[in-house]
């Protein structure tokens, strides 16, 4: 699919399944499934993995395309306004153009890795929009990297890559954007239910760890899982199952 989306002033390709049968007048949940910052954008969840087959649960799966954007306005460039692409342009396509709910009870995104911080990023601040966020290996602690040993280039491309993104180390921006600060002052009982699951072998383990204690300390509603694995998709592929039995357990609730 290709629509307009007026935040980024361009036409924009998402991917959808739908279920092979729907009742008219029908309307289903729809699950926003966010790529990482490597690979093949949005087509990577349907290619790499067998998360389409759950469209057959009656669910209306979206992947859309954020590029190497983190999912976020982008402070230093605004032109890239990646956030209101996703939670308003493509929402609003997505509700207008298939049998989509228009519930927040019936809206949920999961996300890898970079997808997989906007995810948690969004159940923070937007706890409006969705009953249900999942993150698989989720980028939890890029606002804290040190790239100050890193003198290679890929590093200083990182770097500045996320600056543009972000705004610049220590800076208000980034503190408005830092999940560890956010879940200091979100509200527990507004917050969606979160599920959070990460590899043993891969280094984001440590921050996501950190993040589940705050999140137990403070009694927002989650699970923390870890499993044998390094940051791939042959570890997401094992972690997707789990996560859409509690997504689809929650979603259930809501009804």
């Amino acid at each position: 699919m290709n629509f307009y989306s007026s935040a980024l002033h361009r036409d924009m390709p998402y991917r959808v399944f739908l279920p092979a049968k729907v009742v008219a007048g029908q309307k289903l949940p729809v699950i926003y499934l966010l790529h990482g910052g490597d690979g093949g954008g949005f087509r990577d969840w349907s290619n790499q993995s067998d998360v389409a087959a759950y469209a057959g649960r009656k669910l209306i799966l979206v992947m859309p395309e954020g590029a190497y954007s983190y999912y976020m306005n982008a402070v230093e460039k605004p032109e890239n306004r990646y956030e209101d692409y996703v939670l308003r342009d493509l929402i609003s396509d997505v509700e207008n153009r298939f049998p989509a709910s228009k519930s927040r009870e019936s809206r949920a995104v999961v996300g890898i890795s970079m997808g997989g911080f906007a995810a948690v990023q969004w159940a923070l601040s937007r706890p409006d929009l969705f009953v249900f966020v999942g993150a698989l290996s989720p980028s939890i602690e890029v606002l804290h990297r040190d790239f100050r040993i890193r003198n290679r280039i890929p590093g200083v491309e990182e770097w500045w890559r996320l600056r543009t993104i972000f705004g610049p180390p220590g800076s208000e921006s980034r503190r408005l954007r830092d999940p560890f600060v956010l879940v200091e002052s979100a509200r527990p009982d507004q917050t969606p239910y979160m599920y959070i699951a990460v590899g043993e072998q891969e280094p984001f383990l440590e921050p996501n760890r950190r993040f589940a204690r705050r999140l137990q300390e403070r009694k927002f509603r989650y699970e923390f899982h870890t499993s044998p694995g390094i940051h791939n998709w042959k570890l997401w592929d094992t972690q997707i199952p789990g996560c859409f039995d509690s997504l689809l357990q929650h979603l259930e609730l809501s009804h």
